[in-house]
């Protein structure tokens, strides 16, 4: 993903707003607020006929350096893209990209709804960890959201 990408992926992230079940925003933040708030490396785009159809990236889940393998996994696809492999395509090079980086664990906070990005996570080797309830408000309503995990079994594991 470069920069010169924000306008797809912005757009994509869009439309997941728009589901009401994909995050908790409710409005695109600016390129740089983006930016800030994921890291660098592990930026991915898919593309399909020159045309930026989904995105993935990594956030810390904390400022504490004991996590810094540790990242929050955010994949989005083009609703037009939906059931195409688009997402276990970007999920699956994320995963590679962010043992190439060296994280060993990545996590995702996803709404119960969501059911294909729950499949998904557990089709590209996620485990369920649990449930947190009523862990923020969407348009006034307290949302759950279940925490899958991934360990890697190249880094951190001596």
């Amino acid at each position: 993903m470069q920069a010169g990408d924000w306008q797809a992926v912005s757009r994509i992230y869009s439309e997941g707003i728009n589901t009401g079940f994909a995050t908790f925003e409710k409005e695109i933040p600016s390129y740089d607020k983006w930016d800030t708030a994921h890291l660098e490396q592990c930026r991915l785009v898919a593309c399909q006929e020159n045309e930026v159809v989904g995105w993935a990236a990594l956030s810390p889940v904390s400022s504490r350096c004991v996590y810094g393998g540790v990242a929050e996994v955010s994949v989005y696809v083009s609703k037009d893209h939906w059931g195409k492999g688009v997402g276990k395509q970007l999920l699956l090079s994320l995963i590679d990209a962010s043992e190439k980086a060296g994280f060993w664990t990545l996590q995702s906070g996803i709404f119960p709804e969501n059911q294909a990005s729950i499949q998904l996570h557990e089709n590209c080797g996620f485990r369920l960890l649990g449930k947190r309830e009523r862990v923020g408000k969407l348009d006034g309503i307290w949302k759950d959201n279940v925490l899958f995990e991934r360990r890697s079994q190249k880094v951190g594991i001596d």
